[in-house]
């Protein structure tokens, strides 16, 4: 037996899937492919095996964080997705994602880079342009939470075309 009820997208869930996103291209592009910086690289620097090795082991903990954000969002996907018959919105997915993905950066950037200093973006050009490459990531994560706010409104405006959805039995 099915009875209908309102159609909800679950936000949090592209949410959880950016913030999971934002953290891997941090550490695959920043920390491994362009080794611009390692986790504790400000407090740590990169000049003993030592720090090295206690810098690639806060990666890793943050890379475990990054993925557990992707396995919870995923897990939320599957849950709802398992209840309801969604209504699936590539604006509402890209938009929530968008806005996982820029809060990452925001609040990484202002927290790691700026409050804590922990570490900079950019770690190996000259100290006085380290602030370019850190207010430009935070830059890039407001462009991100504007873009996506933008694409979830649109989403939400758009809805279900029937505007209902069917909620599966209890199994």
């Amino acid at each position: 037996m099915e009875r209908a009820v309102r159609a909800q997208f679950p936000i949090s869930a592209g949410i959880l899937f950016g913030l999971g996103l934002g953290g891997f291209f941090d550490g695959i592009i920043f920390h491994q492919v362009l080794r611009w910086h390692h986790m504790l690289s400000t407090w740590y620097p990169m000049n003993s095996i030592q720090n090295y090795e206690l810098n690639t082991f806060w990666d890793g903990i943050f890379h475990s964080a990054t993925y557990l954000f992707v396995v919870a969002g995923l897990f939320i996907l599957w849950r709802t997705a398992q209840r309801f018959h969604l209504y699936w919105s590539s604006k509402l997915l890209a938009g929530s994602i968008l806005i996982g993905f820029g809060g990452f950066n925001v609040v990484e950037g202002l927290v790691d880079h700026h409050l804590l200093g922990i570490h900079h973006v950019n770690e190996i050009v000259d100290p006085a342009y380290r602030f370019y490459f850190d207010a430009g990531f935070i830059l890039w994560g407001i462009l991100m939470l504007i873009i996506g706010w933008i694409l979830l409104r649109q989403g939400q405006r758009e809805g279900d075309p029937e505007g209902l959805v069917r909620q599966r039995a209890a199994r």
